[in-house]
């Protein structure tokens, strides 16, 4: 199963294989935004069994077309924010390089 940025918590409901109480973990997935499962505890660490079982039915298409575009527009916009953020901070540090001048250039005068 694909897996990426998933939110959990802990289910009593359901135990794992491994003995452990399964989570109940949300999918971000393209193909599964938003839609729940239950996994194993240790799910995606390298000893971890493969157990999983959805909690929600398959989300309707335009769902995930609407879920999947607001990702998008939410991670775009944290793109324009670092992007916004590195070019303060370039403009900080031309700023400071331009008064250091300035205030060396005032000393040898």
């Amino acid at each position: 199963m694909e897996s990426s940025l998933a939110t959990s918590q802990m289910s009593d409901e359901i135990v794992c294989f491994c003995g452990q109480s399964s989570v109940t973990r949300t999918s971000w997935t393209a193909n599964n935004p938003g839609q729940r499962f239950r996994s194993c505890s240790f799910y995606g660490q390298p000893d971890a069994w493969d157990y999983y079982s959805w909690v929600d039915p398959p989300p309707h298409p335009r769902y995930k077309a609407i879920i999947n575009k607001l990702l998008r527009k939410d991670n775009s916009k944290r793109n324009d924010e670092q992007q916004l953020r590195r070019l303060v901070k370039c403009y900080q540090i031309a700023l400071e390089v331009f008064l250091l001048g300035v205030i060396i250039q005032k000393i040898w005068l």
